[in-house]
C-alpha cells in the first residue's frame, strides 16, 4: 500500500512533541514525511531537515509557501496531510488554510485559541469532508481503550462517580520568577489562549472523561489558581463536573504540584465495579470490586476488547508507551484517510477539539464569575 504523504509544521530542534510525532508516524508504516516547515528561521529550518535526513527540495521558508508550492504539484505527489506542532495561536490559521486547500489535518491540542475559532474549523471540516485528527495522545493507550469498551459494555453498571487528575510540577522554576513568567509563551494569552493549566493539561483530563465514559460533561464549576497577581493565566485548579445524565465528578489539574512528572490518572466508579488507570503505569488497568479480589488487566491478551487489541503491537509483557500511544492515533487517522475505519474511536476528532475549547472557556468563565456553575454546549 502506498504511504500517506505527510508534511510537518513546527516541531524542529529538540522539541519533545516533534520527535514524538515523527516517530509515531513511522511506527505502523503508513506515512512518509515529504516536506514541511520546522522553524521560522530558515537556517535552523533547513539545517534540521538535513539533520534528520529529509530531502530539502520540499522544505519551505514558511507556511504560505508550502501551501502554494504543494498545490503546483500533481495530486498524486503533493502532501496529503499536515501535522501542526506549532504554538497554540498558529493552530487555527494553519488548520483553516490547510482544509480550505484540500489537505487533511493532524493537530496538537488545544485545537485553537478560542471556542469561536474551533466552531469555524468544525463547520469547515464538515463542509470539506476531510479528516481532522486531534492528538489527545493518551486515548491511544490500549488500556484506556479497554476502559472505554468496558464502560460501554455495562461491566461497571451505572456510573456513580468520576475522578480525574493531571498533576505536573514543571512550571515551578518559572512561575516564582517574575521575569521568567512574563516571558514564557505558555503564560502569554496572545500565544496560548486564555488558560495555561486547563488549556494545556486540563483539556487532556476533560477529554479522558468523555472518551472513556462515552458521556458528555454538561456543566462545571471551577476554582482556578493564578498564584501571583501579575500572572493572568491559571496554573492550577479544581473543577466540579456534572455529566449529561446527572453523574457527578471532579477534575483536578496542576502545573505547580511539586515533584510531579506527568501524573494523569482517572478512576470511574460504577455500582458494580470500578476502573482505575494511571498514565505513568499505562500498561496496567485496575478493576475494582466490593465483592471480588482486585483484577489487573494488561495489553495484548485475548480478554481485551477489539479496540484495545487493535492498538497493541506486541505480545503480552512487552511494555508499550507514549510513542506507541501517539502512533495509534496516527494509525486511526491513516485508516480514516483510506476510508477503512471512519469514526471508529481510534482518534480524537474536530468535535473533541470543539468540546475542549468549550471546556476551557467555561472553566475560566466559571472562576471569574465567582465559582458558579456554567453549562457547556451539547
Amino acid at each position: 500500500m502506498q504511504k500517506i504523504r505527510l508534511g510537518i509544521l513546527g516541531g524542529g530542534g529538540d522539541s519533545l512533541i516533534g520527535v514524538l510525532h515523527r516517530v509515531a508516524s513511522f511506527i505502523n508504516d503508513n506515512y512518509e514525511i515529504v516536506g514541511g516547515v520546522f522553524n521560522p528561521d530558515w537556517e535552523q529550518n533547513i539545517g534540521f531537515a538535513k539533520q534528520i535526513g529529509l530531502p530539502t527540495n520540499r522544505i519551505y521558508k514558511d507556511f504560505d509557501t508550502l501551501i502554494a508550492e504543494e498545490l503546483k504539484l500533481p495530486e498524486a505527489e503533493r502532501i496529503q496531510v499536515c501535522s501542526i506542532l506549532t504554538p497554540n495561536f498558529l493552530h487555527f490559521p494553519m488548520a483553516k488554510k490547510l482544509m480550505e486547500n484540500g489537505f487533511h489535518v493532524i493537530c496538537e491540542k488545544p485545537m485553537t485559541n478560542t471556542y469561536e475559532e474551533a466552531k469555524i474549523l468544525g463547520a469547515l471540516q464538515a463542509e470539506k469532508g476531510l479528516v481532522f485528527g486531534l492528538t489527545h495522545t493518551y486515548t491511544g493507550y490500549p488500556m484506556v481503550r479497554q476502559m472505554r469498551e468496558m464502560v460501554k459494555s455495562g461491566a461497571l453498571g451505572n456510573i456513580q462517580k468520576i475522578d480525574v487528575r493531571y498533576y505536573q510540577g514543571w512550571i515551578n522554576p518559572i512561575i516564582h520568577d517574575k521575569e521568567k513568567r512574563s516571558s514564557t509563551w505558555r503564560l502569554d494569552a496572545s500565544k496560548a489562549g486564555i488558560s495555561c493549566c486547563m488549556g494545556d493539561i486540563g483539556t487532556h483530563a476533560f477529554n479522558m472523561v468523555e472518551y472513556t465514559t462515552g458521556l458528555r460533561i454538561a456543566a462545571l464549576l471551577a476554582d482556578l489558581n493564578y498564584l501571583y497577581e501579575d500572572n493572568q493565566m491559571d496554573i492550577d485548579g479544581n473543577i466540579f463536573l456534572k455529566m449529561e445524565n446527572g453523574v457527578k465528578g471532579i477534575l483536578r489539574a496542576s502545573q505547580i504540584a511539586t515533584g510531579e512528572e506527568n501524573g494523569l490518572a482517572i478512576a470511574i466508579y460504577g455500582d458494580k465495579k470500578g476502573l482505575r488507570w494511571e498514565q505513568e503505569s499505562p500498561n496496567v488497568l485496575k478493576v475494582l470490586s466490593d465483592h471480588e479480589p482486585l483484577q489487573i488487566y494488561t495489553p495484548g491478551h485475548a480478554y481485551n476488547s477489539e479496540l484495545s487489541l487493535g492498538g497493541t503491537k506486541l505480545p503480552p509483557g512487552h511494555p508499550e508507551g507514549i510513542f506507541d500511544s501517539m502512533a495509534n492515533i496516527y494509525l486511526g487517522v491513516a485508516r480514516a484517510i483510506r476510508n477503512q475505519h471512519p469514526d471508529s474511536g481510534e482518534y480524537p476528532t474536530v468535535v473533541d477539539g470543539m468540546r475542549g475549547l468549550n471546556f476551557i472557556e467555561s472553566a475560566v468563565a466559571s472562576h471569574k464569575a465567582g465559582n458558579v456553575w456554567v453549562a457547556l454546549d451539547q
